[in-house]
């Protein structure tokens, strides 16, 4: 009876000690996670970017009192370099790269401009296509041919709903256009793991990085890449900047 009563005794504690094991692994996976912020500058003056003639779509036009302009280079106030995206390109475990975000990317047609203008994006992540336009759409990826992604060509017109999509392949960048307004342009970038986009003021965040040491790759339309490596520790942020050449 002693002997039977000790054994479970000792399978209760193994339970607990089990359970607290697991407990523990998952609060440690989730604090392990770390994040990657910085920011981009343009170094010396931005290019002039031309106002758009959207007068062959009179819907178009009436929703830019004042012209759209280009968005090849879009600098901030304090010359953040807008639209660059940043990912990692070396050193990624295998299982973070095959991590896809469960929230989808949505490219939207407003004012018959392209929101936003560049879009990252993991392999396999959802694409949800938008027209909030009241006039017909028709949205062109052109992707590398036989790099792994399937082009397509799609009209929307004005009040259909959204339609879903994702990308197979890792491809930087897919251009996008619109065939029926020829100055609606914008790019697809398709990577593995965390990216972000920098904004109007420069600034940028990779989220869900694992500590490591990575190398990270900007990236943009006009001024072309740059890489930097980058150790990231866990629960601590790692900063990074980048400046592009105003050319």
């Amino acid at each position: 009876m002693k002997s039977l009563y000790k054994s479970a005794a000792i399978l209760a504690v193994l339970v607990v000690v089990a359970l607290g094991l697991l407990s523990t692994g998952v609060h440690v996976n989730a604090a392990a996670e770390g994040r990657v912020t910085g920011t981009i500058k343009l170094d010396g003056t931005a290019p002039h970017m031309r106002p758009i003639d959207m007068s062959k779509d009179p819907t178009c036009a009436k929703q830019h009192p004042t012209p759209a302009r280009l968005e090849n280079v879009v600098v901030g106030p304090s010359g953040g370099l807008a639209n660059v995206v940043v990912y990692i390109s070396q050193g990624l475990p295998a299982s973070a790269a095959a991590v896809v975000p469960s929230k989808p990317i949505v490219w939207d047609q407003k004012g018959c401009m392209y929101q936003p203008h560049v879009a990252g994006m993991d392999v396999g992540q959802q694409l949800q296509v938008v027209n909030s336009d009241p006039t017909t759409h028709n949205i062109h990826p052109l992707p590398q041919m036989g790099g792994g992604n399937i082009g397509w060509n799609k009209s929307q017109p004005q009040g259909s709903p959204p339609f879903k999509t994702s990308w197979k392949s890792e491809e930087v960048a897919i251009p996008v256009k619109c065939n029926i307004h020829p100055w609606m342009h914008g790019y697809m970038v398709v990577v593995k793991g965390p990216y972000g986009v920098s904004d109007s003021s420069g600034s940028f965040t990779l989220d869900n990085v694992p500590p490591g040491t990575y190398t990270l790759t900007a990236w943009h339309e006009t001024y072309g890449t740059q890489t930097q490596k980058v150790t990231v520790a866990a629960g601590k942020p790692a900063t990074v900047s980048f400046t592009f050449k105003a050319k």
